[in-house]
């Protein structure tokens, strides 16, 4: 059996990432692969200097008043309440690791752009990067093993790679071009992607599905897990990963009011309960959640994959990050979800998904045919 080395950003606190490598793997799996990943442990790669005081000074200074408002708020928080942090943070990443440990097969070395072994190119007979912000330039860890220099040009796969956003730093340029100009097989995650691909090597890559939607409802229900603190009565899930801002926070308590609806804050450490649920848990919520509010692009998808009421909301910031949203939004025929297309309650639970399935069909045929070209998957007989 052929053997796939595969690399994305080996997160174990992000729900995202960890559900977008279990379903890459399980997919390629099905396509008759031995599939290992290839834990890539780069915290700050040789292209970025280590934040220090004046960097994140900087940065703070360049925010948004409410983010940077919020941010020295939970720093305050975190300095006052480190023991309880702390412990919460290792919980939460333990629950992240069960279910690494117990669905993702992870190779037993690690890497990082400093250390990568001279055989590393001949151990798979193919490598695939993605999904995932494997290509962020602003990702501290982002440097060439991502775009999997190392290996045989021929054995290089992009699978679904996203940049996270809409154009790459001037400095970076010419190497992002040197880069993606060795990958023979190209696909990216957003239109926004395909785009920059173009302008810097003048190649067109096709945009496919997040890999999380290469599996359906039933197949994400068998790694799901119910929470210990998962609700008796209905719930409102969120998910902001860039924090509430307060307008956001009046329309979400409005809803939930109204609408005789408890909340469940993924993502908030004030929820201690939710705060620690593993990537188990998160599908779960997301499966028996009435509503689903988040800034996720990742909480757009499984509530589409689950046919869910959700409303996305624009995360905050300095860099927009939003392209990979629209791209889903768009792609699926559901730009009504954002919440500045929510007017009443009608608006926010009503959502028609009847077109999704035929969508969803078609967009995996590509996502299919594209794999089989790049790993030379031979049709059976």
């Amino acid at each position: 059996m052929k053997k796939i080395g595969l690399f994305t950003i080996n997160d174990y606190n992000n729900y995202g990432n960890r559900l977008q490598n279990y379903a890459t793997q399980e997919y390629l799996k099905s396509l008759g692969f031995e599939v290992e990943t290839v834990k890539n442990f780069t915290a700050y790669s040789k292209y970025v200097n280590k934040p220090n005081f004046v960097s994140r000074t900087k940065n703070l200074i360049s925010m948004p008043p409410g983010k940077a408002y919020k941010k020295i708020k939970d720093k305050l928080f975190e300095k006052f309440n480190k023991n309880l942090i702390d412990n919460l943070e290792q919980q939460r990443i333990n629950n992240f690791k069960k279910f690494t440990e117990s669905y993702i097969f992870e190779t037993d070395f690690f890497i990082t752009d400093a250390d990568i072994p001279n055989d590393l190119g001949r151990l798979y007979d193919c490598y695939v990067t993605g999904s995932d912000q494997v290509w962020n330039p602003y990702n501290f860890r982002t440097s060439e093993i991502d775009f999997l220099t190392f290996a045989p040009k021929n054995k290089r796969v992009a699978l679904s790679a996203s940049f996270g956003i809409s154009n790459i730093p001037d400095n970076q340029i010419n190497r992002y071009k040197e880069w993606i100009s060795g990958i023979e097989y190209l696909s990216v995650r957003e239109d926004d992607g395909a785009k920059i691909i173009k302008r810097l090597t003048g190649r067109s890559a096709p945009v496919l599905l997040d890999p999380t939607m290469l599996l359906d409802k039933k197949e994400w229900l068998k790694v799901a897990k119910a929470a210990s603190n998962e609700p008796k009565k209905n719930y409102l899930l969120t998910y902001f990963l860039g924090g509430v801002p307060k307008e956001f926070n009046n329309q979400i308590n409005r809803l939930a009011n109204k609408n005789n609806l408890e909340i469940i804050n993924l993502c908030d450490i004030s929820d201690k309960e939710a705060y620690i649920a593993g990537p188990s848990e998160f599908i779960d919520y997301v499966a028996d959640c009435k509503i689903f509010c988040t800034d996720s692009f990742h909480g757009a998808v499984f509530s589409i994959l689950f046919e869910k009421p959700f409303i996305i909301y624009q995360r905050e910031g300095s860099i927009s990050m939003y392209s990979r949203i629209n791209t889903l939004l768009e792609k699926f025929k559901l730009n009504n979800r954002k919440a500045e297309n929510i007017f009443t309650d009608e608006d926010a639970f009503k959502v028609n998904y009847s077109h999704v399935p035929e969508i969803l069909e078609v967009e995996r045929k590509k996502i299919h045919n594209f794999l089989k070209k790049a790993l030379r998957v031979e049709d059976e007989d």
